[in-house]
């Protein structure tokens, strides 16, 4: 068979999820714009501003947006944030005490946060730790939530903190759905109800109709150059859910005497609220595009998760390679169908917060967004490549094309 053939097929095989997954488009675009409607949003909220900032209709209503959307009391949504690891980090900076526990139950927490929870051996650089806050984390079993062991850990030791991490990391499990996280929460909660319960949403906003903090998360957080920036916003991240956490967060953002009151950004918010509008589709086209991937590579006998019948609940897609070779020419050709620097060739370094050498290829229009064509893994095996993005469909196939041609 030809590779348009080979392509066809491929996406024959895949009409009932992509039929699923356009279902999941209507029904978040219809969410957003009620969002939009709701709030009366007019092009003076696109205007930017200087200085302390100081009723920033732009800012302020950006944030009452993410709300509406995702359905919380309180939200912080900022340019200003660098990225989703601050954000986390400053979440739990401002929801953390001195000898508060902080558990994790999902298993490991994405690599770059560690140094962030633990620090450095014999160095203090101001991580959790070294301002005495504890830490545990419950493994997970056969890469599912071992939930016995985390509802024994939650009752016994009511942490102060509990971290859910919803999409996989650098792992190879499957992303958790907002369902089950949700499901989960709802006992903990009967066990420990003055715990917070607070998700590490990146990479998981809009692949299903509702988010985790409707399922009772009471905070969540991610970045704006991932879902939620639908690939226009430049930069930024979000933290939402309950009005009193959100502020304890917002302190942690400036200082506790000014909060999310200061904070001007002149080059104006229309990129973000067009990506917040333009993010139900742009998901669902990279999602579709993670499918047709797995689906080739399954078709050259390579191991995908998730698998092309089951749902997925992040943007990401898992291939797994025999060799560490392979790998690395997956990823430099995704960067050789990319729109930016497709002459780049990405080669394995030392990428800073990770332990391992990482490649990534990202030739996108804002650095290093992952709902744009892009992948990364470290260098380590199993051999993993994390797949994830594309802003249009039509540009993903294009690369199947040149998968076929080289596998």
């Amino acid at each position: 068979m030809t590779n348009y053939e080979i392509i066809k097929q491929c996406e024959q095989n895949l009409k009932e999820q992509f039929e699923y997954l356009d279902e999941i488009a209507y029904y978040n675009q219809k969410k957003v714009l009620d969002a939009f409607r709701k709030n009366n949003i007019e092009t003076r909220h696109f205007a930017g501003t200087t200085g302390y900032g100081y009723s920033d209709i732009g800012r302020e209503t950006l944030a009452k947006l993410y709300s509406d959307v995702f359905g919380t009391e309180k939200s912080l949504v900022s340019p200003l944030i660098t990225c989703a690891t601050q954000a986390l980090t400053m979440t739990l900076f401002g929801l953390l005490r001195p000898n508060d526990l902080l558990m994790s139950v999902t298993g490991s927490v994405y690599d770059t946060m560690y140094e962030n929870i633990l620090g450095k051996k014999d160095e203090d650089i101001g991580s959790l730790k070294d301002f005495g806050v504890k830490y545990e984390e419950i493994p997970l079993l056969d890469n599912k939530i071992d939930v016995k062991s985390v509802l024994k850990a939650v009752k016994e030791k009511q942490p102060k903190v509990v971290l859910l991490q919803r999409s996989r990391g650098y792992s190879s499990r499957a992303a958790f759905s907002a369902e089950e996280l949700g499901e989960l929460i709802q006992k903990l909660k009967e066990l420990s109800p003055n715990s917070i319960y607070m998700v590490d949403n990146c990479y998981g906003e809009f692949t299903e109709k509702h988010e985790v903090s409707e399922f009772g998360a009471d905070i969540i957080v991610g970045s704006l150059i991932k879902n939620p920036g639908g690939g226009l916003a430049q930069t930024g991240a979000y933290v939402s859910g309950k009005e009193k956490y959100v502020e304890l967060v917002e302190k942690r953002f400036t200082c506790p005497s000014l909060g999310a009151e200061t904070g001007s950004f002149e080059q104006g918010y229309r990129m973000f609220y067009q990506g917040l509008f333009m993010a139900p589709h742009t998901v669902i086209q990279a999602l579709k595009g993670a499918y047709l991937v797995g689906e080739v590579m399954k078709y050259k006998g390579y191991s995908i998760n998730p698998q092309s019948n089951e749902k997925s609940f992040d943007i990401i897609k898992s291939v797994t390679f025999n060799t560490a070779d392979e790998l690395i020419r997956f990823v430099q050709l995704v960067q050789k169908n990319s729109p930016i620097d497709s002459n780049a060739v990405p080669l394995p370094w030392d990428m800073p917060g990770y332990p391992d050498q990482v490649i990534m290829a990202a030739g996108t229009f804002v650095s290093g967004a992952s709902i744009e064509l892009s992948c990364d893994s470290p260098i380590r095996a199993p051999y993993i490549a994390y797949f994830q993005g594309g802003l249009t469909y039509e540009h993903i196939k294009c690369l199947c094309d040149d998968l076929l041609n080289n596998y």
